[in-house]
This record gives C-alpha cells, sequence and structure tokens, in this order.
C-alpha cells in the first residue's frame, strides 16, 4: 500500500521544520492548525506540548493519552568568536563522527534561518589524529568575518540550529530520506490517528498530540501527564534500526513492521500490555517485530505520573536517527497507524481493567 499525496506532503513539511528542543514552536503552530481541523478542542500545557481531544459519549470513559514529541536533536549557540565563528552546544544526543563538513541552519529570532557549515581541517592541514574532534572544539561558519557581521545578520547566542536537509524519495519509493524522523513521525501519527477516528464513537477520552524536550530528557511528558492524567498511555517514537550486517540477531529491521518494544532504560513493557499489542496485531494482520533499547522515550515519564500509567510505545525504526540524514520505510509507518488506531478503539473500562492487572 502507497501513502496519499496528503501524507507524503505532511511527511515533508514537518521533518523539514525547525524544531531543536526547547524551540518547537514552529511545529507546533503546525500541530495545533492540523488538530484543530479534527477536533473541538485542542490543550496546551505549560511548557507547549500540544493534544487535541476527543471525548467519548460514556460516563467516565478511560483517559488515553498519545504522545509524539515535536523536539528533533540539535544545537544552541553558546558563543560568537571575533572572527565571526560560533561554538555550539547539543540539545540531545549527537554522535561526534558525524558533524563534520554538515550544513546547519541556524533560526533567529526574526525566525530567518542562516545556513552554515561545521568546521573540518583540510586533510592538506592536519596534524595528528582529527577523528576525535570533540563537539566543544567544533565552530559553525555562516560566512561571516567578525562578531559584528554575525550579530547584523541577526544571529544571538541563545539561537538554535538544526541540519539542513531537504526531503527526498529515494529511488525505492518506500524508503524516504530526511532529517528529524525522530520523532516528526510521532508527530504526523498522531494527526492521521485523530483524522481516522474523527467519527468513530470511541469508549475512551482520547488525548492525542505531541510533547516537547523529549530529547534532553523526557522534559514535556512530565508537564503534559499531569495536564491529562491518562489512564493508559501510548508513546508514538522513532527507534534506531540495527539492520545494516543482515545478521538474523540484528533488532529494529527496517520494512519489517511496527515495534513491540519490550524494554528500554526507562520502562519495561508490562505482560497485559504485551499480550494487549500482540493480541491487536494477530487479530487485525499488522506486521510487527520485537524490539528493545538503550535509550527511551516518553512513555518513561508518563508512567510514573500520577499513581502510574499503564503504556506502551507504538514504534518504528529509521536508520541512522540523532544525525543529519535518516532513512524510514512507509510500509512501517503504515503498520504503526494500523496498530495505534486499533488499540485504541479497543480502549474501554473492561479492558482498562484487564491491562492494570
Amino acid at each position: 500500500m502507497s501513502l496519499s499525496e496528503k501524507t507524503m506532503t505532511r511527511m515533508k513539511t514537518l521533518t523539514e521544520l525547525h524544531g531543536a528542543p526547547g524551540f518547537e514552536d514552529q511545529v507546533r503552530k503546525y500541530m495545533r492548525e492540523e488538530l484543530e481541523k479534527l477536533s473541538d478542542e485542542v490543550i496546551q500545557d505549560g511548557l507547549g506540548g500540544i493534544f487535541a481531544v476527543k471525548r467519548s459519549k460514556k460516563e467516565n470513559a478511560p483517559k488515553v493519552m498519545v504522545a509524539g514529541h515535536m523536539d528533533e536533536v540539535g544545537f544552541m549557540i553558546t558563543q560568537i568568536t571575533k572572527q565571526g565563528l560560533l561554538k555550539f552546544q547539543p540539545l540531545g544526543g549527537w554522535p561526534t563522527d558525524v558533524l563534520l563538513a554538515q550544513r546547519f541552519k541556524v533560526r533567529t529570532s526574526e525566525n530567518k534561518e542562516i545556513t552554515g557549515v561545521i568546521g573540518s581541517v583540510p586533510v592538506h592541514f592536519r596534524k595528528g589524529d582529527t577523528s576525535k574532534t570533540e563537539i566543544k572544539d567544533m565552530l559553525l561558519d555562516v560566512g561571516a568575518s567578525s562578531k559584528e557581521e554575525v550579530e547584523e545578520m541577526g544571529i544571538q547566542v541563545g539561537d538554535s540550529m538544526v541540519p539542513a536537509v531537504n526531503f527526498e524519495v529515494l529511488e525505492n519509493p518506500k524508503k524516504i530520506l530526511a532529517k528529524a524522523w525522530d520523532n516528526r513521525y510521532g508527530c504526523l501519527i498522531a494527526i492521521e490517528t485523530l483524522e481516522a477516528l474523527k467519527d468513530v464513537e470511541l469508549d475512551c477520552d482520547l488525548y492525542i498530540g505531541a510533547t516537547v524536550q523529549e530529547e534532553v530528557g523526557l522534559r514535556g511528558a512530565k508537564t503534559a501527564a499531569n495536564m491529562i492524567e491518562p489512564d493508559v498511555a501510548f508513546a508514538v517514537d522513532c527507534s534506531p534500526a540495527n539492520d545494516l550486517t543482515g545478521s538474523d540477531q540484528d533488532i529494529g529491521k527496517l520494512g519489517e513492521g511496527t515495534l513491540v518494544r519490550i524494554i528500554d532504560r526507562t520502562m519495561i513493557l508490562s505482560k497485559p500490555m504485551r499480550d494487549y499489542l500482540l493480541e491487536t496485531a494477530k487479530t487485525h494482520d499488522i506486521k510487527h517485530q520485537y524490539f528493545q533499547s538503550p535509550g527511551g522515550t516518553d512513555a518513561g515519564s508518563i508512567h510514573l505520573s500520577g499513581n502510574g500509567v499503564v503504556s506502551a510505545v507504538v514504534g518504528v525504526v529509521a536508520r541512522y536517527i540523532h544525525t543529519s540524514h535518516s532513512v524510514l520505510n512507509t510500509d512501517d509507518y503504515l503498520a504503526a497507524k494500523s496498530m495505534l488506531e486499533q488499540l485504541i478503539r479497543g480502549i474501554n473500562e473492561d479492558k482498562l481493567k484487564e491491562l492494570r492487572g
């Protein structure tokens, strides 16, 4: 099954938006515009997480929270040198070996985006091992010759920067290259799942949208969960594929479906929820794969909120996340969307009791 033109347009728009942690406002503006078309109420927490509300006609219906996150890994400008170069620090986890000679865009307070490149010493002038250059020693070159020229461009200390990458469908049309699949995938699936359920009567109250500042410690999930007080939560996030060797032991393979994430460093999937995921996948013939991760998702924060919230992750993998370019398989997105929709449809008072054990 191929993606609709509407979905492809949404993918392009979302992945190309500038949204480092703490600077999610462009993404939030787009999310609000899309969610307001599909719901009667949109709510926002104090940090900037945004959720559409779809209420059940049943009294005391369980609250289901679906949370993507709007932020992508990026950087903050921390210093402007007298030569007109920019020092920066990470917002989220970056491997240092993917940064040199890469193009980035700095977003100014006037919403102007200025392209620069992270400097790399030419091979002609290298002395010793330059492969271990640390981020604190890197500089972004925006083409300025002085600090004053940088300031005239509108760039200030505290501005954010993200990779300068355009959305592109690869030769195999099921493979899409973009920045920020982690986690504009979650933003997209939130919008399109609400769209699919717009005229469906649910046995639960649905709160569906996205949080902020996930990449710097699951921060926005705390405020969003405090606002919503859910009974059940599904985080929708993009995880790292690990399928390049071709080994049967690899986990997280492109094209093998949505993830049943059994454990990561922030949450253990409960047995009742695991069984619900597997039962849903089997009943609706949804392609899926087991996954474990050394990272975490917003579910790690949400499931500890209040008196405890039974939670799961409905995710996909992409190759090369937390770099400038990542590759997603569209079949995996469709499997995840089908899984999420069916999971939400199945939540009622009896299912909540079952999930709570």
